[in-house]
């Protein structure tokens, strides 16, 4: 199932597009996306790189070092900061959106939370929801659960 969204900055320069289909969306408690999104934890909804097409702007870059040594492309716009995509480098199939800068934000509801174990004390995770320590060994999960919650029927099968 094809979709359609748009999203932006804060400040409204850097603009995009997405036709495609997304493959999950998370939540992740580690300290680095709280930082991040200052706030208790960062978001990532997951497309095919090719899907996304930048409308107008021309987001900054910022490589980050993971504690695996991986590192990450962070794309920001340069007069607002928002924080608007992440990539592993050598990933090149899929990006993680913001989701936070979407247009339309009323239908996200995350399938999983990772991290768990530097989660906010405070807050009451969704026991619905598939939830890791850390990385989960193996991201296909996430994006199985996704498709379960989209297309429940197709899973049944």
């Amino acid at each position: 199932m094809s979709e359609s969204f748009a999203g932006q900055c804060q400040c409204g320069e850097v603009q995009y597009q997405v036709k495609g289909e997304c493959l999950t969306l998370f939540t992740c408690h580690c300290q680095d996306c709280q930082r991040q999104s200052s706030s208790a934890f960062g978001m990532a909804l997951w497309i095919r790189l090719g899907e996304m097409l930048l409308k107008t702007g021309q987001p900054k870059l910022w490589l980050r070092k993971m504690p695996s040594g991986r590192e990450m492309e962070c794309s920001f716009c340069p007069t607002c900061g928002t924080r608007l995509f992440h990539r592993l480098l050598g990933q090149t199939e899929i990006i993680s959106i913001k989701p936070g800068t979407l247009n339309d934000t009323s239908s996200l509801q995350a399938v999983a939370h990772i991290w768990t174990r530097s989660a906010q004390p405070w807050l009451n995770l969704d026991k619905d929801c598939l939830q890791y320590a850390g990385n989960p060994d193996d991201f296909q999960t996430l994006i199985a659960a996704w498709e379960n919650k989209i297309f429940p029927d197709k899973m049944k099968q």
